[in-house]
This record gives structure tokens, sequence and C-alpha cells, in this order.
């Protein structure tokens, strides 16, 4: 159903069963698949929205990039399928620099979060309120942002990493860890999460080792990750040890003064 007030571009394809809400613009270069709702004065462009996703009122979907160097170049948004976008959010279409910015599946962004032009989001990311994406960052799967959050250009959030409310992050965050902060530091390792996404405790605890041995063992990090990666690592492992090797802004390290949640 499409309400009588709202604007619809002659060139948006929308599927049965969605849903346009009043006064909503849905402009030039929009595909909507079926089941989507999208709640009055919402504004989408250059969009590509999967199925069965809730936009609420006035969020803005697709929207120029605030880049400088943006030239009006051809670019988009991809959003996958069951994601909820609440109040005032705004998700910003990519840049010549990659010309688009991607959203995984099953991801939640509360009211005024902001997503930067060219970012990368995995599946079940939650970003909480006002949590913002600078361009160009990198998240993995099952990342939770709390509010407050800012995430300078170019970091990358490894997959079951949670970042702490008003944490500033300047550096990647590897997987399975907490930061918090400004600058954002690790304070050990994300177990609440890890347990509630099914990773056994043999898992658990190999994360645990693979972290003590990387950040309090006294080694270097590439003594470190030499050392884990002659150790016949599990998938876990390796993914840990090569997001740290192909991290090109450095990565964020434990603080001494803040508590470990790690043990």
């Amino acid at each position: 159903m499409i309400h009588s007030t709202a604007i619809i571009d002659k060139s948006a394809e929308i599927e049965k069963d969605t849903e346009i809400g009043p006064f909503a613009i849905i402009g030039k270069g929009v595909k909507i698949k079926s089941g989507t709702t999208v709640g009055a004065f919402t504004f989408i462009e250059y969009a590509e929205i999967g199925k069965n996703c809730k936009i609420f009122s006035s969020a803005f979907i697709g929207t120029e990039p605030q880049d400088l160097k943006y030239k009006n170049e051809k670019t988009k948004i991809i959003i996958g399928n069951n994601c909820i976008v609440r109040e005032c959010v705004t998700l910003n279409r990519g840049t010549a620099a990659r010309g688009i910015t991607e959203i995984g599946n099953d991801c939640m962004f509360q009211a005024y979060s902001h997503v930067g032009h060219d970012c990368i989001i995995g599946n079940n990311v939650i970003m909480s309120n006002a949590a913002t994406l600078a361009g160009h960052v990198e998240i993995g799967n099952n990342v939770i942002i709390s509010g407050l959050v800012a995430v300078h250009q170019f970091v990358r959030i490894g997959e079951f990493t949670m970042l702490g409310g008003g944490a500033m992050v300047v550096l990647d965050v590897p997987p399975f860890c907490q930061a918090q902060g400004d600058r954002a530091k690790l304070v050990g390792l994300n177990i609440v999460g890890l347990k509630r996404h099914g990773f056994t405790e043999k898992q658990i605890g190999d994360i645990k080792s693979a972290y003590k041995t990387v950040f309090t063992s006294g080694l270097t990090v590439i003594e470190a990750i030499d050392q884990l990666s002659a150790s016949n690592p599990s998938k876990e492992i390796k993914e840990f040890v090569d997001f740290i090797k192909n991290s090109k802004r450095g990565i964020a390290r434990p603080n001494e003064f803040l508590r470990d949640t790690s043990e």
C-alpha cells in the first residue's frame, strides 16, 4: 500500500506487499523488495533495499555522501533483508572511491545513528542511538556498537566485537573483543556475546589464550602472531591472527588501568 501523499519517482521499482507511508519520498534509483515498510516523511534515493525491512519515520537512506570530493558520481547503497531502521537514521550512499555502501541482513540502526559513505557492514549488526561511522569503515558480523560511539574513517571492527558506550574508535578492533573509552582500548573479550552465539567452552578458551599471547605475554605483536600461526590454529584463532596481520591503521590495545573482562 502506498499512501496518497507519498511521492514516488517513476524510475523506482517497488515490489508488491510493500508499504509506503504518508509524505515519504522515494527518489531515483530505488528498488524496494516485498514486505518492507517505509515510514512517514522518510526520504530514499539510489538505494536497493531487501525484503521485510522496517524503516521508521524521517529516516534518510541513500542520500549524497558527506564528502567534499563527491562530484555527483553514480553510486548507491545496498541493504539486505530484515533490517530495522529507526527514526532519523542517516545511511549515505558510496562515493567514486568504492561506489557502494553495503549493509547485510538482520541489522538494526537505532534512532539518530549514521553510516557514512562506502562503509561495509556485515549481518546481525546493532548500532545503538547516535552511533556514528565515518566513511570507509568495515564492520564484521554480529557486532554491537553502543550509543554515542564514533568510529574513525577506514577503521575495521572484527566480528563478535562489542564497543562500549561513548567509545571513540581510531584503531582497528580485533574479532571477539570488547573496547571502550577515548581513544578506545581493549578491555578483554566479548565473553557474554560469544556464549550467546553458541561458542563452546573450548572455543572461548582458545580465544582467551590467543588474546593473552598477543597482548599480555610480553611478546611483540609480530612474535605473538608468528607463534600462533605456527600452532595449527583453529578457525577462530586464524581469523584473529589474520585480522591483526592485515591491519593498516594499527590495532587497539589493552589499557592496563582498565579491568580486563576476558577472565
